[in-house]
């Protein structure tokens, strides 16, 4: 991550979207699954898991989008919509939030959260959300304001630093 940091970096690197790989596969890990039998093309029988159905990535917009190939990498069924286009059924799915960046300043991202997540959920279900990003602030007001709102909700992330940067939109889509 120190890349990531580094004011001279221009370009993202292999190792920031391994680091969104990482997280975005803990939440999966997360998620409910169900035991199944498969048959192997050699013909032998193999029990695994999958994944139960109803489960949704939303990518919370702008930044969030760099989280989408990660997901759909390691789900490839996975249903992913942008933050103003909730499923109808939201109620019912596990819900991972991707944005790569929480910092102090995020508050307008912490404003749409918490009243997009206010105006679907009723009763709120925020035991059922997962937040996944790469880095938060450990001063950052939009993840204390998340948990007081949502108490319930489970927050992943890769490293938690007391500044984090706040360019990450601009050198993903590369309008620094």
């Amino acid at each position: 991550m120190t890349h990531l940091y580094n004011a001279h970096c221009i370009v993202l690197t292999h190792s920031v979207f391994s680091q969104i790989r990482v997280v975005v596969e803990e939440g999966l890990n997360q998620l409910p699954y169900s035991e199944c039998t498969v048959t192997t093309p050699t013909g032998h029988k193999y029990d695994g898991v999958k994944f139960e159905k109803g489960n949704c990535g939303v990518s919370i917009m702008r930044s969030g989008e760099a989280m989408e190939q990660g997901l759909r990498d390691c789900c490839r069924s996975i249903r992913i919509v942008y933050n103003a286009k909730f499923p109808l059924d939201i109620n019912r799915r596990k819900v991972l939030l991707m944005y790569p960046i929480l910092t102090k300043y995020g508050s307008s991202c912490q404003v749409w959260i918490t009243n997009r997540l206010n105006t679907v959920l009723t009763p709120p279900q925020d035991k059922e959300f997962r937040s996944l990003s790469l880095i938060e602030s450990t001063v950052s007001l939009m993840v204390v304001s998340i948990i007081q709102e949502f108490p319930e909700i489970t927050i992943l992330t890769t490293e938690v630093y007391p500044v984090a940067p706040t360019h990450f939109g601009q050198r993903y889509f590369g309008t620094d």
